[in-house]
């Protein structure tokens, strides 16, 4: 699917994305981005410190943020801002759900040539619906 800014309409619902988290993406995910705080890989610790187990960290959720934003958009797409709250953890064995909505398009012209950018509000959950991330994120799309 490709949007295009001139034929969008806001406000309008982006489809959710869900995608099964096991242990061992979490392990590998921390091990890719060496991020290697042993609450991403050591479930002892987790514990010790109040979570069931071993957790997704933060890039991983923006990935997971910017998945939900170009799938919807399409390949001629590309993220130019992001601002992540933390509410809650993606453990391992659950799932990550992401629902967005696109809520504004504006052209930008402070700069040559123009940008033509759509704002984004997304959230991403667990399969319980406990809120985890809050994203606003604003995507370019190139004409």
């Amino acid at each position: 699917m490709t949007v295009h800014w001139q034929q969008l309409s806001v406000p309008v619902d982006l489809p959710e994305v869900r995608d099964a988290i096991d242990y061992q993406r979490v392990v590998e995910n921390a091990g890719a981005t060496w991020d290697y705080f042993p609450g991403h890989i050591d479930p002892t610790y987790a514990q010790s410190q109040g979570h069931p187990t071993i957790f997704v960290n933060t890039m991983h959720l923006a990935g997971f943020a910017d998945r939900v934003a170009t799938d919807w958009a399409g390949p001629h797409s590309r993220v130019v801002r992001r601002k992540m709250t933390l509410a809650g953890s993606i453990y391992a064995g659950d799932t990550m759900v992401g629902r967005g909505r696109a809520v504004a398009k504006r052209r930008d012209t402070s700069v040559d040539p123009p940008r033509y950018l759509v704002d984004l509000q997304i959230e991403v959950t667990n399969q319980r619906c406990e809120l985890c991330c809050p994203v606003e994120l604003t995507l370019e799309l190139f004409l």
